[in-house]
């Protein structure tokens, strides 16, 4: 039996994609994993970086890049929201390798309807779906996915840096250096997701005090 693993990286930051991926390994080899591989965010960059390669040589994998237009094309959607975009990108994941069965991490509060939502989705229904909280914690093969995602997130968001010039931190919206960095650059780049509220009152803020200028 064909278990494969789905996670995401990068899904609140307002800088940056959202990287998603999948792992998939028959049953009988999910002991070639590496005991050390856990979920991404209990291991240190260096952990995460030094099993990449280890998990791709044991697991048929495939890594997707969802830009910051891509998320704002989607949450600008009336018929579209952030779960949905991870929803479709896990079917295509799934859908790019085979599997008897597919686990995903939920996004959704509600587990069951994100579950039956990738379902639809997925071209051979015979593919067994799981969606459940914490499944990155209590999957290795889920672990793996998210150890995928998170490096190539990691090594994305190095390049956004070197495009900057800066050091903006994390991405994320509570950080200080990112909110400093967007306050001062946030027309001058297209790397930030524009539908997220830090983005937008920003944005609005900088817009008024520069008419008041004029």
């Amino acid at each position: 039996m064909i278990i494969a693993g789905v996670e995401e990286a990068g899904r609140g930051p307002v800088i940056g994609p959202m990287v998603m991926a999948i792992c998939a390994a028959d049953e009988k080899d999910l002991e070639k994993i590496s005991p050390s591989v856990k979920d991404s965010k209990l291991l240190s960059r260096k952990q995460r970086e030094d099993l990449f390669e280890h998990i791709k040589e044991v697991c048929n994998h495939k890594i997707i890049i969802l830009g910051p237009s891509e998320i704002d094309g989607a949450l600008n959607d009336p018929g579209m929201n952030l779960n949905k975009l991870e929803g479709k990108t896990s079917a295509l994941l799934i859908n790019s390798v085979k599997a008897d069965k597919a686990i995903l991490d939920s996004p959704s509060n509600n587990a069951a309807a994100y579950k039956d939502y990738v379902k639809s989705l997925v071209k051979d229904k015979k593919t067994r779906i799981v969606a459940e909280h914490k499944a990155d914690v209590n999957y290795k093969i889920v672990a793996a996915a998210s150890i995928l995602a998170k490096v190539t997130r990691d090594w994305e968001i190095d390049k956004l840096k070197r495009v900057a010039g800066e050091d903006f931190g994390s991405g994320y919206p509570s950080d200080p250096l990112t909110k400093a960095f967007i306050e001062k650059n946030w027309n001058k780049f297209n790397f930030f997701r524009k539908t997220w509220s830090t983005y937008k009152k920003i944005s609005e803020r900088s817009k008024q005090k520069g008419l008041k200028d004029f």
